[in-house]
């Protein structure tokens, strides 16, 4: 007690949880899957979670692993796609948790499935008796070198994405580089968009990697599977250091209390202009829009050289994405985008502005005219006119 009727109470937390990589994870032989985070024995039946993507993918694989190693378990899928991420959705899993007598500690859920299942699950298991462990499985690019390291989840709500949300990573996330095998192509190309993110803000090696073997990282889904990359292992070098990359970043910043974060590069104009393109626009596709148009006000402020710029464009090709987009020319869009992004960051700019590949600054200063400057350029990548 400090003085007669006020008090200050001073706790803290340690976390720590793990990224696994493993092999062949669905093989009954593999343990990983059944296993308990930490030191944790349970009995009771444990909820699985799929999207429908991986319930007509792995579905049968999936219940022969639990049925094979005698764990009781029982199954929900959810649909897929950033629109069915949504608080409804996070009450079906809490109602499903609910129905098959979840336990505080003992019986995790397992989240199996691209982004929006890994959000609507992991809000729902941080809501659910406020707050249980759960396991992340994900089975997407961009879940496997972004989400897998992230603490946060959340949902879209009233238009805006990610509005309802929360800090809390799962004790481990299992990667097994298999499930990309899978993917289409768009979801692949996708995903590369965080990859690229991470290269330009910090990781010129990674940035050499995805320029000269960005073709093949789609085409093979980072499976090294022809010669030249079995032997360069490109796709093992991509996951390895992005995923590296990023859990640098967080972890000395995880609960975003410095508002200047690098890894928010390609994320300042993106999220409103994503939402206004649903379906339209997958994340990673906006994302990297949102890398071309930042790299064009740092190139206008003679920060970055237009040779650069132009491998950045080039390389956001390479990997299968578009650089422009309609509405990233659009100067009334990208300025309420701007306006929503700066609510987020406490009124501020706080803009990553790329100083040359694998460097950044923050600038707080960026005027309307930069910003009509930039929407005229970006119109002209429309047609890929590189100028």
């Amino acid at each position: 007690m400090i003085e007669d009727g006020r008090w200050a109470i001073k706790a803290s937390q340690t976390v720590e949880y793990e990224v696994v990589e493993t092999t062949d994870l669905l093989n009954p032989d593999n343990p990983q899957l059944a296993s308990l985070p930490g030191q944790l024995e349970g009995t009771g039946s444990r909820l699985i979670i799929l999207d429908q993507a991986i319930e007509g993918l792995c579905g049968r694989k999936v219940r022969r692993y639990f049925s094979l190693r005698g764990i009781p378990v029982e199954y929900l899928t959810l649909p897929t796609g950033d629109e069915h991420k949504t608080l409804d959705n996070v009450l079906r899993v809490t109602s499903r948790l609910n129905a098959l007598g979840t336990s505080r500690l003992s019986t995790p859920p397992i989240a199996i499935g691209g982004g929006v299942v890994q959000d609507t699950v992991g809000m729902a298991a941080s809501l659910y008796r406020r707050g249980i462990p759960y396991i992340r499985v994900p089975t997407t690019l961009l879940g496997q070198i972004d989400g897998s390291v992230s603490a946060k989840n959340g949902v879209n709500y009233e238009g805006h994405r990610n509005r309802l949300g929360t800090f809390t990573p799962p004790p481990r996330t299992l990667i097994d580089r298999a499930f990309l095998s899978t993917l289409p192509e768009r979801q692949v190309s996708s995903g590369l968009a965080e990859a690229l993110k991470l290269a330009l803000v910090k990781d010129p090696q990674l940035f050499a990697v995805l320029e000269k073997y960005g073709a093949s990282l789609v085409a093979e889904r980072l499976q090294d599977s022809s010669p030249e990359t079995s032997t360069e292992q490109p796709g093992r070098t991509t996951m390895h250091r992005a995923i590296a990359g990023m859990a640098e970043e967080l972890q000395k910043n995880l609960w975003e209390t410095d508002l200047q974060r690098i890894v928010d590069y390609g994320h300042t104009f993106s999220p409103l202009i994503e939402m206004k393109a649903l379906p339209e626009l997958l994340h990673g596709e906006a994302v990297a829009m949102d890398c071309v148009f930042s790299a064009i006000l740092a190139n206008q402020r003679e920060l970055l050289s237009g040779t650069d710029l132009l491998r950045i464009i080039n390389t956001v090709e390479a990997i299968g994405l578009r650089p422009s987009h309609p509405l990233f020319t659009d100067e009334q869009v990208l300025t309420l985008a701007l306006e929503e992004t700066m609510r987020h960051r406490n009124n501020q700019q706080i803009i990553t502005l790329l100083d040359g590949i694998g460097r950044t600054i923050f600038v707080n200063d960026l005027t309307q005219s930069e910003i009509s400057a930039a929407a005229s350029r970006m119109r002209n990548l429309i047609g890929s006119e590189i100028t």
